[in-house]
């Protein structure tokens, strides 16, 4: 049986430690005669280990109730009910007939979706580029309007946000704003550091995805931590090196937790 080629995904189940024998030996064979993307690989692997080593502490806490066996099963049952109501209502449309039978097929066979939502870390540092740049106004509402921000963002999200305390990092709140997003909006709350450096956090629904580990990105001088919990997607991003970065992260997973 011929084996299809290597992919990006292949690499990047091979850092993860997801392929079988037979195409763990096809990729590494690969690596043996290209020495850039074994020393790419090997970057990647070190990130990994070097996270898993600095998170470590993090995965011997508790599991948090939210996440325990008999929430997510509840939580499941709850998403079927939600599915059987939505394809009953798709059966209803298609009955119905004429342009409104048209409409409800095209959904139903799935049309192809006009502006697919970008992954959070890709989405979250394009809106560092758009405002963190910005010198006369790079927040939608200054931070001397806290209360009202986080209240306005939270509305329009749908979700329960907050401005993470990061003062302690030596980040001060210069504001925020409202973003579009695919299917819903998204919030940006930015910092700024001694220096005038900034960081931002980007929050979106996360809609029914699994919660995820850090992930770290780097688009040339930036470096961006994201992740998933309790249906929102998170990420931070600033011009800085990736160990300052995770410090930040985890303050704000860890004070979005305790929401």
């Amino acid at each position: 049986m011929t084996r299809r080629p290597l992919s990006d995904d292949d690499l990047q189940a091979y850092v993860d430690g997801r392929l079988d024998a037979a195409r763990r030996a096809e990729v590494e064979t690969y690596l043996e005669s290209d020495t850039e993307a074994a020393d790419r690989i090997a970057g990647q692997i070190a990130d990994r280990d070097d996270l898993r080593a600095r998170l470590a502490a993090v995965g011997a806490e508790p599991i948090p109730a939210r996440l325990r066996i008999t929430h997510l099963r509840a939580a499941r049952r709850a998403w079927f009910g939600q599915r059987l109501g939505a394809i009953a209502a798709a059966l209803a449309l298609l009955l119905i007939g004429g342009a409104g039978g048209w409409l409800a097929s095209e959904r139903w066979h799935g049309a192809p979706a006009v502006g697919a939502e970008a992954p959070v870390a890709d989405a979250a540092i394009a809106a560092w580029r758009t405002y963190a740049v910005e010198v006369a106004h790079p927040v939608e509402v200054s931070a001397d309007q806290e209360t009202h921000l986080v209240q306005w963002l939270s509305r329009r999200l749908g979700r329960r946000l907050t401005a993470p305390k990061l003062d302690a990092l030596g980040l001060k709140l210069i504001g925020g704003r409202l973003l579009p997003a695919a299917d819903s909006p998204a919030a940006q709350f930015m910092y700024e550091d001694a220096d005038g450096r900034r960081v931002t956090v980007y929050v979106r629904p996360g809609g029914d995805a699994e919660p995820s580990a850090f992930r770290f990105e780097r688009a040339g001088s930036l470096s961006a931590f994201s992740w998933i919990d309790a249906k929102l997607s998170y990420a931070v991003v600033a011009q800085t090196d990736r160990d300052r970065l995770l410090g930040v992260a985890r303050a704000i997973y860890q004070q979005y937790e305790a929401l």
